[in-house]
């Protein structure tokens, strides 16, 4: 089992959060548990992480009112240099994601609902932004959806990146030449209210969106001839729909089973995936409270509860894929992201 483990946590430059900035855990190698907690960084508000693809670099969006993005280069004992901090040009970056290639790197400004790229160097160093894409409209919520949010960056291809947005109920779609964006429509459907926060990508043709404001997860299935896709299935991510916030969602890597981070009833949904429709098999306490971001490793699950200052292990049997709690509880102050911590091999 491979050893490290990286947490983006919330400091007092954001909301009062009690953390430094980026820490490492490492794990044991038999059980998994984390231990030895430290910081590598000491940073504004890291709540997300990104890896580059092939260079040792660490990415950080940094959640304040004048946001940034934050590099890295990570030493082989986890340790960070700086290789600088650019302005997203919006407020409150909550996402990050770097491109296939490694040349571009794309962060989700939330407060202000935009999108910002910026070019990465040979060393992984971000440059100055290359543009920025504001979202516009509204969604029915008066409370949480008066304007655009944009709350995560995927990239479908090399140049292709989709703009998950809470505040207008859309994910948008771009293509991206030169690290210029041009807007390329709606890439799917979505629901009036549903509040999408992240998605996920499942075996087949199949990826998954989770509704912050509605508590559901909508499985979508790619049409291979056209690339376009349409909505399948919706279903509920909590038995307590009413009081659930959902956070975060991934697909196992065998593909499965399907989680969902239910922030209020602090759980984690397990579903079974079959022929890509998700099927609630489980529902998991998160080990603490308000549960914002997990990780999935080598059949471990570690999740960030971001209220009760925790990092909660759990094993993952193979033959349920339902976690299992193991170990104590590490104390980890306003825990929002968790991300390997491993040196990539050159």
């Amino acid at each position: 089992m491979s050893g490290l483990v990286q947490l983006g946590c919330y400091t007092p430059a954001s909301g009062g959060g009690a953390g430094e900035g980026v820490m490492l855990a490492r794990r044991d190698p038999y059980s998994g548990v984390l231990t030895d907690l430290r910081v590598v960084a000491v940073t504004d508000s890291p709540s997300f992480l990104a890896r580059h693809p092939t260079r040792p670099v660490l990415y950080a969006a940094n959640e304040v009112d004048q946001g940034r993005v934050s590099a890295w280069t990570m030493a082989p004992d986890g340790g960070l240099s700086p290789l600088g901090s650019r302005p997203t040009g919006g407020a409150s970056p909550c996402h990050v994601s770097v491109a296939p290639d490694g040349g571009l790197l794309a962060v989700a400004n939330y407060g202000s609902g935009s999108v910002a790229v910026h070019p990465l160097d040979s060393a992984g160093a971000a440059g100055e932004r290359a543009d920025l894409a504001v979202h516009r409209g509204r969604g029915p919520d008066p409370d949480r959806q008066a304007g655009p949010h944009a709350h995560m960056v995927w990239w479908a291809g090399a140049r292709e990146l989709w703009a998950v947005d809470l505040g207008t109920d859309a994910v948008n779609r771009y293509t991206v030449d030169g690290g210029r964006l041009r807007a390329a429509g709606e890439a799917v459907g979505v629901e009036p209210g549903t509040g999408p926060r992240h998605l996920a990508y499942g075996p087949d043709g199949w990826f998954y969106l989770v509704g912050e404001l509605d508590a559901t997860v909508t499985a979508y299935r790619e049409d291979p001839a056209t690339g376009s896709a349409r909505a399948v299935a919706r279903v509920p991510t909590s038995a307590d729909g009413g009081q659930a916030q959902p956070s975060e969602i991934a697909v196992d890597g065998s593909g499965r089973y399907l989680y969902v981070a239910n922030r209020g009833p602090d759980t984690i949904a397990v579903f079974a995936l079959e022929d890509g429709i998700p099927r609630r098999v489980a529902e998991v306490d998160s080990g603490g409270k308000w549960p914002r971001h997990f990780l999935l490793s080598e059949g471990l699950l570690y999740v960030a509860n971001e209220r009760s200052h925790g990092v909660a292990t759990f094993e993952v049997p193979a033959s349920t894929g339902v976690p299992v709690a193991i170990g104590p509880v590490l104390a980890v102050p306003s825990p929002t992201c968790i991300a390997p911590g491993e040196v990539l091999s050159m």
